[in-house]
């Protein structure tokens, strides 16, 4: 059974916006840091930005200035706003729970591809 499920990929053109989800659906990750990991064919997954479970966010250096990673308690979900949207941010999105930003996390989502073209 999924524990994480992402919304909100899709397509768009360079310095646009997306908005990405991700729900924990078994309701288990409020004392868990959670946060987003993206790949992109032919590289090594990254973390782009995690908040903790003091809600404290953290951003890596590609996210920084544009992106930005929230998290609703109540509602079991972290979004991750991405704006000024460039074509090297195109990529398969993660969504992780658990040790995230620290070791490997312990729980992944399915993925949610985001395309940024010119």
């Amino acid at each position: 059974q999924e524990k994480l499920v992402e919304f909100g990929g899709g397509s768009v053109q360079a310095g646009g916006s997306l908005e990405l989800s991700c729900a924990d659906v078994q309701h288990r990750f409020n004392y868990c840091a959670m946060g987003w990991y993206r790949q992109a064919p032919g590289k090594e997954r990254e973390l782009v930005a995690f908040v903790s479970a003091y809600d404290v966010a953290e951003y890596r250096e590609p996210a920084k200035g544009r992106f930005t990673i929230s998290r609703d308690k109540s509602r079991y979900t972290v979004t991750l706003q991405m704006d000024r949207l460039r074509l090297e941010d195109t990529a398969n999105y993660y969504c992780a729970a658990c040790h995230v930003g620290q070791t490997e996390p312990l729980y992944w989502g399915q993925g949610t591809q985001v395309n940024v073209s010119s």
